[in-house]
C-alpha cells in the first residue's frame, strides 16, 4: 500500500527500529527491494535521487514506483531522494510521490530554513510529508552525486550538523524528517566510518518529537554501528551504493562463469533474486533486533 512517512517513521521510533530507504533506478531493483520487506513483513521507503535521472527519467520510473506501492502487501512510501531544484521536486509531486527530500542544504542555513519552511506548509496541505538536510552530506569519489571529495574520518567532522542548529532547524520548518550528518558519506568508503552516535543522541533529546532522524550513506556502515544510531535516534537509514556494486559483481561473476552464453533477461533475472536477498539482510540489521 502507497503511504507517506510520518505514521511508518513514528511507529519506527517507537519501536526501536528504522525504515530502510534503498533506491530503486530500475525495475529489477524496484522488484528486489520491494520483494524483500514482503518477505521480511516490514515498511519500505523506495526512492528515485535526482541524480540518477539521466539514468531514467522520473517520469518513466515515477509511475512504476507508485504503482507497485500500491500494489505492495505492506506499506511503502515512494519518496524523492536530494532534489534540490524547485521544478524537479514538482515533477516528482506531479508523479504521485508521497514524499520529497527538499534538499537546500548548499544554502546558508538562514536561506535552507525558510524555503523549506514555506515548501513543507505546501506539500503537507497535499499530505506530503518531507526531509531536508543539515549540515552538508560528503560524496566520496566513488559515487554517483556528482561530488569529487577526498574523504576521511577527520576531514569530515567540519560538516557535521550542530544539534542545536538542528532543533531550531526542525522546530521553525515542520518537516517530518531531516537528514543530519554524524560521520556518514555518499558512496564507497575509502575507510571505515567512525559514527559520532553521541551527536545523534543530543539531536534525539532536543529536537522536537514528531522531525524524525534521518542517517544516509547507510550502506558499508559496520551493522553494529548501524544499529547504534538506530538505537540512538535514527528511525530512517538510507542505503544503495554497495547492494549496487555487490550486484555489479555478482553478474560479472556470473557472466564470466558462462563465457557470455547467458541471456539478457536471464541476468535481469539474476540480478534481481541477488538484490532481493541483499536487501533482505539490510533489511533485517535495520530490524534493530526486533
Amino acid at each position: 500500500m502507497l503511504v507517506n512517512m510520518k505514521q511508518i517513521l513514528e511507529e519506527a521510533e517507537k519501536g526501536g527500529y528504522a525504515i530502510g530507504c534503498i533506491n530503486t533506478p530500475n525495475v529489477e531493483t524496484l522488484r528486489a527491494v520491494i520483494g524483500a520487506a514482503e518477505d521480511l513483513n516490514v515498511p519500505i521507503i523506495i526512492d528515485h535521487a535526482q541524480v540518477h535521472d539521466t539514468l531514467i527519467p522520473i517520469e518513466e520510473i515515477g509511475p512504476k514506483m507508485v504503482e507497485y506501492a500500491k500494489n505492495a502487501k505492506v506499506p511503502v512510501c515512494v519518496h524523492l531522494d536530494h532534489g534540490s531544484d524547485y521544478n524537479f521536486v514538482m515533477r516528482a509531486i506531479r508523479c504521485g510521490f508521497s514524499s520529497i527530500m527538499y534538499d537546500l542544504s548548499a544554502l546558508p542555513y538562514e536561506e535552507n530554513m525558510a524555503k523549506l519552511k514555506e515548501f513543507t506548509k505546501l506539500a503537507h496541505d497535499l499530505d506530503i510529508t518531507v526531509e531536508a538536510e543539515l549540515g552538508i552530506m560528503t560524496s566520496t569519489e566513488d559515487d554517483t552525486h556528482g561530488d569529487d571529495t577526498v574523504w576521511d574520518n577527520e576531514s569530515i567532522k567540519i560538516t557535521f550538523t550542530e544539534p542545536e542548529q538542528a532543533a531550531e532547524f526542525a522546530r521553525e520548518t515542520g518537516v517530518d524528517a531531516l537528514a543530519v550528518c554524524f560521520g556518514t558519506a555518499h558512496g564507497i568508503y575509502s575507510e571505515p566510518p567512525i559514527l559520532d552516535i553521541e551527536r545523534v543522541v543530543k539531536m534525539r533529546e532536543i529536537m522536537p518529537k514528531d522531525t524524525r532522524i534521518v542517517m544516509h550513506g547507510g550502506s558499508g556502515v559496520d551493522n553494529e554501528q548501524v544499529q547504534a544510531a538506530i538505537s540512538a535516534g535514527c528511525s530512517k537509514v538510507n542505503y544503495y551504493s554497495y547492494m549496487a556494486k555487490a550486484a555489479a559483481k555478482h553478474i560479472y561473476e556470473e557472466l564470466d562463469e558462462t563465457k557470455g552464453s547467458a541471456y539478457w533477461h536471464e541476468v535481469q533475472e539474476s540480478a534481481y533474486r541477488y538484490m532481493r536477498e541483499y536487501a533482505r539482510e539490510v533489511l533485517t540489521v535495520f530490524k534493530n533486533g526486533k
